[in-house]
């Protein structure tokens, strides 16, 4: 396949400029663009045959796609990724949307999660998208571990930590489970977290069982297992994402199976399926990025495009990520601004905290 980049290069200003605006018109009204529409907005003057012409070339090279006959033409997905990657032109976020990011971002009562909860919101409502929010891992010393239980198959885990967070999961406990082993297991866990964070624990713990075994019983161990299972990794990463505004990706105007794929996705994001994907796309590097239809494998089914950039700790390392989820046809010179803004808050406030 050739690469999309070198068909820019080689093409000439006129091809350029009548793709570019074709893009443009299409993404600003969603509908095909016809020759007659074009030649009224090019800065250079030519014919609605001349236009025809150059959009005919255009698709040949597999940028443009003819909806129906006769009709305009709209960018298939390489044509919008050469768009996105060669052509698009953004600037700041406009004055109306910086406002209201920095209103409800101003309030900075409650914790982390309910900040991060707000960002979801005002991105939504600014974009008119669904917005992501992958929120931190808690990487804060631990406090206290207890072990509480809620019948003889189900039992609570919970953990706070030195900032006061508290965090709980449901887990099965191993079977003959007593009031003793789970105050043995608790009392075990707490003498050995002191300055320790959760991950920590969770790499020490066996390293310390085995020295310190004649100190802790079967049942104890395995209480012990069962408790931090429930906070494995893929577990936990699951738990940072929060998905705000869906319901603007769903109104009544949609096709029927347009909106079909569109409730997948979001119950693909619901049930956490996939995820990895997502948390890939915050460790590949700084920035904004964009990715199209079928470019990432979570939005492939949908056809929506995901526009995400990750925001970054005092230290400089990246701690989670911002995005907004549109069609393809996303306004992306507008959308880019402000994730990009978005993002570069969200990291100072919580430098600042």
């Amino acid at each position: 396949m050739t690469d999309p980049n070198s068909i820019l290069h080689e093409m000439n200003d006129r091809s350029r400029e009548v793709f570019r605006v074709l893009v443009e018109s299409y993404l600003d009204t969603g509908g095909p663009v016809g020759s007659r529409t074009l030649t009224r907005s090019l800065n250079e003057k030519l014919s609605a045959a001349t236009v025809r012409n150059v959009m005919q070339d255009l698709e040949y090279l597999g940028l443009l796609d003819s909806p129906h006959v006769s009709a305009g033409r709209i960018p298939t997905q390489t044509g919008l990724r050469l768009f996105v990657d060669g052509l698009l032109q953004t600037g700041d976020p406009a004055r109306g949307d910086l406002d209201k990011i920095n209103s409800t971002l101003d309030d900075q009562s409650g914790d982390m999660s309910t900040m991060l909860d707000r960002v979801g919101a005002v991105l939504s409502g600014v974009t008119q998208g669904a917005s992501l929010v992958l929120t931190p891992k808690h990487e804060t010393e631990l406090r206290h571990i207890e072990f509480v239980s809620l019948a003889h198959d189900r039992a609570l885990v919970v953990l706070v930590f030195s900032d006061g967070h508290v965090e709980n999961r449901l887990f099965t406990p191993p079977l003959g489970q007593t009031p003793s082993s789970m105050r043995v297991a608790a009392n075990f866990l707490n003498a050995l977290i002191e300055g320790r964070t959760l991950s920590q624990v969770r790499k020490d713990f066996q390293v310390e069982i085995n020295k310190r075994r004649q100190e802790i019983d079967t049942l104890a161990q395995s209480m012990i297992e069962s408790g931090l299972a429930a906070w494995d990794a893929t577990d936990a990463d699951d738990a940072r994402l929060i998905v705000r505004g869906r319901s603007n990706l769903l109104s009544d105007d949609g096709a029927p199976e347009e909106l079909d794929k569109i409730r997948e996705l979001f119950d693909d994001l619901e049930r956490k399926r996939d995820i990895a994907e997502f948390l890939q796309l915050t460790e590949d590097g700084e920035g904004v990025r964009i990715f199209i239809g079928s470019e990432n494998k979570l939005f492939s089914l949908s056809g929506s495009s995901l526009v995400v950039s990750p925001y970054m700790n005092a230290d400089q390392k990246i701690i989670g990520a911002v995005g907004v989820i549109g069609p393809t046809r996303l306004n992306y010179g507008r959308i880019v601004p402000i994730v990009d803004y978005t993002a570069q808050l969200v990291g100072k406030i919580l430098s600042d905290r």
